[in-house]
């Protein structure tokens, strides 16, 4: 067993909101990872692509997420999957926003058309 607690060395701010690693290879987990999302209301996450499904259980706020084209509202106490390879782009429209996600380690983001691809620091 093993408790894992929020660090700053493990936190990641970008424009579109704040990723928290929880969960990750780094610390003892090697077949899931997950981190805790915060976004203010109002503010589009890039438009990209995760090479592994993601599973988006939301905590706080209305979440809007536009997947190849679909676009679903998703409260406090839903859960969205995304699947691997698919173009999305998600936002709070009703916040703040909080969110847990829950990934294969293994999981690499880049743009679409874009063969390039990265992995996400929080999620290792």
């Amino acid at each position: 067993m093993r408790l894992i607690s929020e660090t700053e060395e493990r936190t990641t701010r970008t424009p579109a909101g704040l990723m928290a690693g929880l969960a990750a290879p780094s610390q003892g987990s090697n077949q899931i990872s997950t981190w805790r999302v915060e976004m203010a209301a109002d503010v589009d996450s890039p438009l990209h692509v995760i090479t592994a499904d993601q599973i988006w259980s939301i905590t706080e706020g209305t979440w809007e997420f536009t997947v190849e084209g679909e676009t679903v509202k998703a409260t406090a106490g839903q859960t969205v999957v995304l699947a691997a390879d698919e173009a999305r782009q998600f936002r709070v429209v009703s916040g703040p926003g909080g969110a847990i996600v829950a990934m294969l380690p293994t999981g690499q983001a880049g743009a679409p058309g874009n063969d390039a691809r990265q992995s996400l620091p929080w999620a290792q």
